[in-house]
C-alpha cells in the first residue's frame, strides 16, 4: 500500500471547509488588530498596569482579553510600548500570552473542538498558554534588557517614523493622525493587510493540513501518534513548519484525530508563541541568540508539561 495517495476531489473537500471554517475567525482579528493600534493610545496600557513589577507581570498575561491582538500584530505594538518604558518581562508577558488568552482564540477553540469536551479543551489552552507567558516573564524580570534587545528598540524616538513595513502599527493610536477620518482610513488598511498577510500563512497551513489528511496514508504516521511524548513534540514541531495564526489554528489541530489531545494542546500553545513567522519578526524586537533560546525554552517547557503533567490531569477527568 502507497504511503501517500494524492486526489483532487478528497483535498478540496478538506482544504475548503478549513478555510470556510477558519477565514472568518481571521478577519475579525485583523479588525479589531487596526482598530487597537489606531484608536488605543500605547501609554494607556502602561497606566492601567500594577507599579509591583511581579503582579503587572500577571496583569499582562491577561491583557489579551481586553486587546485580542494575534501574533502577528502583537511585536510591533510590543516594540512601541517597551521604548516607552514598559517593562522588558510585562512586554514578553503581553507578546507570548495575548495570542491565546483572548475571547477571540477561546471562542475559534470552542467552535473547533465541539463534539471533542470544547469547554475543557478551551480552558486547557488558555490555561497553559496564560502560565506559559507568566513563567517567562517572571524568570526574566532580573534580565539586563539591554542583553536581550537590539539597539535601535532600546533607543526608538517616541514619534519617529520606521521605514519597516509595520510601523504604521507602531505610530498609530498615538496622535500622528488626528481626525477621526484619517484614523479609521489607517486602522482599515492595517486590518487590510494583517489579514492578507495573516490569510497566506493560514490558506498555506490549511493546504498542508489538507494534504496531509488526506494523502498521507495515516498508518506511516501512526507510532507518532501512539506515543505520548514522541506525538507532543511532533506536532510541536509541525506549528512551527506550518506557521498558523492563533485565530484559526485550532481548526487545524482539531483535524489531526490520530494523535492524542494533548499533543493538539502542545500545538496550539507553542505554534502562536513561536514559530517561522515569529522567527523573524521576535528578530526585529530582541536579539537573534535571544530568539533562539527563547524558542527552544518554549519546545522544552510546554512539552514537558503537556507530555508529563497534562496525561494525568485529563485521566481525571475522564478523558
Amino acid at each position: 500500500m502507497s504511503w501517500f495517495t494524492f486526489t483532487w476531489q478528497n483535498f478540496l473537500f478538506s482544504f475548503l471547509g478549513l478555510a470556510f471554517e477558519g477565514l472568518p475567525f481571521v478577519l475579525v482579528g485583523s479588525l479589531i488588530s487596526g482598530g487597537i493600534a489606531v484608536f488605543v493610545p500605547s501609554r494607556l496600557i502602561t497606566r492601567l498596569l500594577p507599579k509591583n513589577r511581579v503582579l503587572a507581570t500577571l496583569v499582562n498575561g491577561l491583557l489579551g482579553v481586553i486587546f485580542p491582538v494575534c501574533e502577528c500584530g502583537i511585536v510591533p505594538i510590543i516594540r512601541r510600548l517597551i521604548s516607552k518604558g514598559l517593562p522588558v518581562s510585562c512586554g514578553i508577558t503581553f507578546m507570548l500570552a495575548s495570542p491565546i488568552v483572548n475571547p477571540i482564540v477561546a471562542f475559534s477553540t470552542f467552535v473547533a473542538f465541539r463534539g471533542q469536551a470544547p469547554w475543557l479543551i478551551m480552558g486547557t489552552r488558555l490555561s497553559l498558554g496564560y502560565l506559559v507567558a507568566v513563567i517567562v516573564g517572571l524568570l526574566l524580570q532580573k534580565v539586563n534588557p539591554e542583553t536581550i534587545l537590539r539597539e535601535r528598540t532600546i533607543s526608538i524616538p517616541a514619534r519617529r517614523r520606521l521605514t519597516f513595513s509595520v510601523s504604521p502599527l507602531l505610530d498609530a493610536g498615538d496622535g500622528t493622525v488626528t481626525s477621526f477620518s484619517q484614523k479609521l482610513v489607517t486602522a482599515i488598511r492595517m486590518a487590510c493587510d494583517d489579514f492578507i498577510d495573516t490569510a497566506i500563512y493560514f490558506m498555506i497551513g490549511a493546504a498542508i493540513a489538507a494534504t496531509f489528511n488526506t494523502a498521507v496514508n495515516q498508518e506511516v504516521i501512526q507510532p507518532l501518534a501512539t506515543n505520548i511524548t514522541l506525538s507532543t513534540f511532533s506536532m510541536m514541531t509541525i506549528s512551527v513548519i506550518l506557521t498558523l495564526c492563533s485565530t484559526s489554528d485550532a481548526f487545524i489541530a482539531a483535524t489531526f484525530v490520530s494523535f492524542p489531545m494533548v499533543a493538539r494542546i502542545a500545538f496550539m500553545v507553542f505554534g502562536p508563541m513561536f514559530d517561522l513567522k515569529l522567527f523573524f519578526l521576535y528578530s526585529v524586537l530582541f536579539k537573534k541568540r535571544f530568539v533562539v533560546y527563547l524558542g527552544i525554552g518554549l519546545f522544552i517547557v510546554i512539552g514537558l508539561i503537556c507530555s508529563c503533567l497534562l496525561p494525568f490531569f485529563y485521566a481525571s477527568q475522564g478523558f
